[in-house]
């Protein structure tokens, strides 16, 4: 958003900006793009826009599952100083009530692929937990894992962390209970994107506490925090097709890139390319054609 009139966010991540409301936040999802914990240089058309519908899309499907911090995302409400800016803040912005945040990433891995793979190949685990024999790259777990991370400031790394690890840092009965949210909440969605075609390989999630109460907040199952596969071309035994931004990982490898700043310019294929499978994802999850309503940044 133009940082006019003193509209300058409190915080930033590597995709939102976060102003603070006092009893609320407002959340507004940019173009960028991030791969490796990097921040790239080029935005990618309507990003934006497709992970704040998509999100509002799960908070609503899965709102029986678990509380989320989800009030509104019409531009009626936004509050007076924002509302010059609502033709650009239209479709990507989500006012929210305000958390405590857990400072802890919350990873279902229901099929072997990425890191898990690589130390699966190394050490037959995936981050620590051990895996039967014989798996192949892209095989279907048994049963989703639970692999929780840190969460890395700006151009540093998420580090993966034991349960025993996560339980040392928030306590055990909130580990235990953003475990089996995050679970639950990967299952639902999993068989819901079944149904659509898409695979849902692995995710991940944020919790916080409002009015005492663990709630899902941030993202939810967007192809930013996921890995969507077209079920009718999944094949075990080798990388897959993809809806999110593994297509911009596997050309930034092809590079030679060390992943460190400053990371290389994407052409203008990949650009387009990822864009189109952006909306290709929200399509096929929502089953609804996605029409822009702001424009792009």
């Amino acid at each position: 958003m133009p940082e006019s009139q003193g509209l300058r966010p409190d915080s930033q991540g590597k995709v939102r900006d976060i102003y603070d409301l006092g009893d609320r936040l407002m959340l507004v999802a940019s173009d960028r793009i991030s791969a490796f914990d990097v921040v790239l240089p080029d935005p990618i058309p309507y990003k934006g826009e497709v992970l704040t519908k998509l999100s509002m899309f799960w908070f609503e499907l899965l709102r029986d599952v678990v509380p989320n911090h989800f009030i509104s995302a019409d531009v009626a409400d936004l509050p007076e100083q924002f509302a010059p800016h609502a033709d650009w803040l239209r479709g990507r912005f989500m006012l929210v009530r305000k958390a405590t945040v857990f400072p802890v990433e919350c990873i279902v891995r229901g099929y072997l692929a990425g890191s898990g793979w690589k130390e699966y190949r190394e050490a037959g685990t995936v981050c620590g937990i051990s895996l039967p024999d014989g798996l192949r790259e892209s095989d279907k777990l048994a049963d989703p894992i639970f692999t929780p991370s840190t969460k890395a400031e700006i151009g540093l790394h998420d580090e993966n962390i034991s349960f025993d690890r996560m339980v040392e840092i928030i306590g055990a009965d909130p580990a235990e209970a953003l475990r089996r949210a995050s679970i639950e909440i990967y299952s639902r969605a999993r068989d819901h994107a079944a149904t659509r075609g898409i695979i849902i390989a692995d995710t991940k999630f944020e919790f916080g506490v409002v009015d005492g109460t663990v709630t899902l907040i941030d993202e939810v199952l967007t192809p930013d925090s996921s890995r969507f596969w077209p079920a009718d071309e999944y094949e075990p035994g080798r990388g897959q097709a993809s809806f999110d931004k593994q297509y911009v990982r596997d050309w930034l490898e092809s590079t030679g890139w060390d992943k460190t700043p400053p990371p290389p310019t994407l052409p203008a294929e990949i650009v387009e390319g990822t864009s189109n499978r952006y909306i290709q994802a929200y399509e096929l999850v929502t089953g609804r054609d996605f029409v822009p309503e702001g424009s792009t940044a």
